[in-house]
């Protein structure tokens, strides 16, 4: 072959081979460098991260026992809530004021029928907890869940079969919370309030009375409190007074669910201070008085 007949550069041939060694040059570049990366991941995953976790608010606690009112859980919620500052440092969101406004009334979804309500009795008393961030509507949310929660426990049909409305049977579990220590004697009581609706006589319940004139425990009901026409005085009014007259707990409502099959209609304080004396008889009941000093 002729200088002229040769041809210039490498062949097609040459060309398809470099190609291919460039080719596996680079994927063994690659490779080498995923291997690396795989081999230094462990030893990067093994270096300990310091992360710093804050621990949950510790809660406080506020307790309202049976029998208590509104106003008086109000006053609960001032001295838990000062304690809790103190320990604290500095102020939480709970208060009585707001307390007081937030308890005043509210639908409850369980209680029939569905519209706003007074909220006095229904305020279920309990033991709650709450964080320096808890609010005096978000407590009083939690006693009315409480309340709902008991309530479904509560079998109606005997006082619906007596013609009271569920309201009714939370009246007069109050009255029952307030006048009974001797958990046996519930159901006795109730029997009294259900017997002298039935016949139509005042209840003369004094718990009532207190309850609207606001007169402390420590204190005799004077007679012009006993001749007043306040709604609450059972005294000298017939049937039931206007609302509950305190937060019952749940043994006090299902005995106002379920009284006794007495045919009582009198009771009064023994000298133990915590049972008491039942009659279905003015007589009998009225020598009892007369024979312990309650008078003649």
């Amino acid at each position: 072959m002729t200088p002229a007949q040769r041809p210039h550069g490498p062949s097609p041939g040459t060309i398809r081979r470099r190609r291919i060694i460039a080719l596996v040059a680079i994927a063994g570049a690659i490779a080498l460098a995923v291997a690396s990366v795989v081999v230094a991941l462990p030893h990067v995953h093994k270096t300990p991260v310091a992360v710093t976790v804050a621990p949950p608010p510790k809660p406080f606690r506020i307790i309202f026992p049976e029998g208590f009112t509104r106003r008086q859980m109000a006053q609960r919620v001032a001295v838990v809530a000062q304690i809790a500052k103190r320990k604290r440092g500095k102020p939480v969101s709970l208060n009585s004021r707001q307390y007081l406004i937030g308890s005043r009334k509210a639908t409850v979804p369980c209680f029939t029928p569905k519209r706003p309500k007074q909220l006095e009795g229904l305020l279920f008393p309990a033991t709650y907890d709450f964080l320096p961030g808890t609010t005096a509507r978000q407590l009083v949310a939690e006693q009315l869940q409480a309340f709902c929660v008991n309530w479904a426990k509560v079998d109606l049909a005997y006082a619906r079969s007596k013609q009271l409305t569920p309201y009714d049977v939370l009246i007069i579990a109050s009255m029952v919370e307030k006048e009974t220590l001797a958990p046996e004697e519930r159901r006795l009581v109730a029997a009294v309030i259900y017997n002298r609706l039935h016949q139509r006589m005042p209840l003369g319940i004094d718990a009532t009375l207190r309850y609207g004139l606001n007169i402390p425990p420590t204190k005799s009901i004077l007679q012009s409190q006993l001749d007043s026409n306040n709604p609450y005085n059972s005294r000298k009014l017939p049937g039931l007074p206007p609302t509950p007259i305190a937060s019952p707990g749940l043994a006090s409502i299902q005995a106002a669910a379920h009284p006794a099959k007495v045919d009582y209609l009198f009771f009064v304080r023994k000298p133990d201070k915590k049972h008491h004396f039942f009659t279905a008889s003015d007589t009998a009941f009225a020598q009892y008085e007369c024979a312990h000093g309650y008078g003649c």
